[in-house]
């Protein structure tokens, strides 16, 4: 058992900041079967997305053929409105307050879809939520385009061009992500260039997979938060510790996906209790079948974390979030207030 029932019951209660979850990764079970559904017999096979749609625990391969059939069924805006608004109710039942959200914009030309037409079916299963949910005030939500490492260096500065355009809609950020082993680190870069100089946030995927020259660019460019890091040596260790960027864990899906042997085995451990800043987040909920108050427990039983331990972590998250100043004060404030004043 990876957690007693009364840790998860503790962690559900508790107020809690989502900081890396990609959107269509999110996607719910019974959603997947339904779009997927809608395209049997083209190249989807139905009674194979039921089978690993109904798997508790889902070994990497089977999580590969998952995120095949999303990237398969997210080609229209309607598919991808009702992913939004449906993250954003699960978040919200999940007693999640503020969560930033970050996707890829697609241009697929056969089925119609530009970048800029993805995130207006973005922008719309968020409306969507606010507009029918009596739970709208529980959640804020914010926006973090990602770069695919498969792009080009014009590809991404497209990307980074719409993020700064769509400012005032709620994107905060920009995110670089995508397989690990793919692409070279300096093409990105004028893009995380030119988001940063217009006052965007950046966050980085780094450290999936050991590459220590990579890795010890990204950490020498000093992105604003830094995702995974699970695979260093001792000397890109140091550096990150000397960076002070604060981390976003995905226990479960470093743990699946073999970035770490075993929960007892996670980094977590170690820069938690040498004070580095780390930010407990879910990646993909839904491929890796987890929820943000599930990845709470399982820390809290693998590392021994008491409750007040717990309510720290999801307290000090408010601190590394991509809002302005003010608006950060005012949700370190409502998280204060959410946990009974007991984490101050």
């Amino acid at each position: 058992m990876l957690y007693r029932p009364e840790q998860l019951v503790f962690c559900q209660a508790l107020p809690k900041i989502e900081l890396h979850a990609h959107l269509n990764g999110s996607i719910r079970d019974a959603t997947l079967r339904e779009l997927a559904a809608q395209l049997n017999g083209t190249s989807i096979s139905m009674p194979d997305v039921q089978l690993r749609t109904q798997q508790a625990s889902r070994p990497l391969g089977e999580c590969f053929k998952l995120f095949d059939v999303i990237h398969q069924i997210t080609t229209t805006c309607a598919a991808i409105t009702r992913i939004a608004r449906e993250v954003l109710a699960d978040m919200a039942a999940d007693n999640v307050v503020y969560a930033e959200l970050r996707t890829t914009p697609k241009s697929l030309p056969r089925h119609g879809m530009t970048k800029e037409s993805y995130m207006s079916a973005v922008f719309q299963g968020i409306d969507d939520y606010y507009a029918a949910s009596s739970r709208a005030h529980d959640i804020q939500v914010r926006l973090l385009l990602s770069i695919d490492r498969r792009q080009s260096t014009d590809e991404a500065l497209e990307t980074a061009r719409l993020a700064v355009q769509l400012r005032d809609k709620g994107v905060v950020g920009l995110d670089l992500s995508g397989n690990p082993s793919v692409g070279q680190w300096e093409t990105w870069v004028p893009a995380l260039d030119f988001a940063r100089q217009h006052g965007l946030r950046v966050a980085v995927h780094a450290g999936e997979v050991y590459n220590p020259e990579e890795t010890a660019a990204i950490l020498a460019w000093a992105p604003d938060r830094l995702g995974h890091m699970c695979c260093l040596d001792a000397s890109l260790e140091q550096q990150l510790l000397l960076s002070r960027v604060p981390i976003e864990l995905c226990l479960s899906s470093n743990v699946i996906t073999g970035s770490v042997p075993s929960y007892q085995d996670h980094h977590f451990a170690a820069l938690h209790n040498g004070g580095h800043s780390v930010v407990l987040c879910t990646d993909d909920s839904g491929v890796f079948a987890t929820t943000l108050s599930r990845e709470y427990a399982i820390a809290a039983s693998a590392f021994t974390l008491s409750d007040e331990q717990l309510r720290q972590l999801a307290l000090t998250a408010a601190d590394h979030v991509f809002l302005e100043p003010g608006e950060r004060q005012v949700l370190r404030a409502r998280m204060e207030q959410l946990l009974g004043g007991s984490s101050k």
